[in-house]
């Protein structure tokens, strides 16, 4: 029978981009399916988002388990296609020996439930969420804190258009932030300016606020998986589009005192190279701090041991 957990925790990339699949020559080291990460930690299977590199990992979950039961905790952040279109081809879902439960917030006009089940109407797809054999238990959180068995979770609503969370795992191997798409609050404080809802000076203190909410959020983390997919001069042209930028996320790790940053939602437009001289960047910036941050870029296939402290 094939083993679930063993310790320590394991993480393992399945799709580290944003926005939409972008597959070929340019984008091989890094990969180039939408979000999905899986972590196994005291004997739970957590996948984090639904995008396309679910695919890859349920074949690989039913090639590991064969004729044995899959359970596992899918955790969406939000409902927008990129974290969401590959759940149809997940093929543990397909077989009713296996049981997905499914956790989220409601997207911002549509339950969770309706929106995947929507995706995969007529004349979207061939198979109706509710006639795959797979048994499927589809839970809307109400709380901000849970566990999915021994691993305690906690959420935090983002700087993101529409509902979106981000989560972090507390095992007993250590902690994993997992943070897709988030802006810096300052482009809060500037959209809220701009559309005066608030007066300068109460978005300061909002976005103030914010900010230092998320940094204890973040405090100690042991892994932060973090929106990063613009450059800081890419940025100013993307203000309010609800993704993050080079120096902002580095900032955020440093001030949270992370032990590790993985820059990740990769922006399509953006390829190795580019990614390569991203990571190359951040750790500059790091290096000019004086602080203590290992900084890598998510890669599509990559895994590793995350251990106790």
């Amino acid at each position: 029978m094939a083993k679930v957990s063993a310790s320590p925790a394991r993480l393992k990339f399945w799709g580290v981009r944003g926005s939409i699949p972008v597959p070929g020559p340019g984008t091989i080291r890094y990969g180039g399916n939408t979000a999905c990460v899986e972590v196994r930690a005291d004997d739970e299977i957590i996948v984090l988002d639904a995008g396309t590199g679910i695919r890859s990992l349920g074949l690989a979950l039913e090639n590991e388990f064969g004729s044995q039961p899959i359970k596992i905790a899918l955790l969406i952040t939000h409902v927008h296609w990129d974290h969401i279109q590959g759940f149809p081809f997940f093929v543990p879902s397909y077989n009713d020996k296996n049981l997905i439960r499914i956790y989220g917030y409601d997207g911002a006009d549509t339950g969770l439930r309706e929106i995947l089940k929507g995706q995969m109407t007529t004349p979207f797809f061939p198979v109706r969420l509710y006639d795959l054999p797979g048994r499927l238990y589809i839970k809307k959180l109400e709380t901000m804190e849970f566990d999915i068995g021994k691993v305690h979770v906690r959420a935090r609503f983002m700087n993101h258009p529409g509902v979106c969370v981000g989560y972090r795992l507390d095992t007993s191997s250590g902690s994993v932030a997992f943070l897709p798409d988030n802006e810096p609050y300052d482009a809060f404080k500037l959209h809220a300016v701009k559309t005066r809802l608030l007066s300068p000076e109460q978005t300061q203190k909002r976005a103030i606020k914010e900010r230092a909410g998320l940094v204890k959020f973040l405090e100690n983390c042991d892994v932060l998986i973090l929106d990063s997919q613009y450059t800081d001069e890419e940025y100013t042209h993307h203000v309010g589009w609800g993704h993050g930028s080079l120096s902002t996320c580095v900032a955020l790790a440093l001030d949270a005192k992370v032990r590790k940053l993985v820059l990740f939602h990769h922006d399509p437009d953006h390829d190795d190279a580019k990614i390569d001289k991203m990571v190359k960047q951040a750790r500059a910036l790091v290096t000019k701090s004086g602080k203590a941050l290992e900084v890598i870029g998510a890669r599509e296939g990559e895994e590793w041991l995350l251990r106790p402290q």
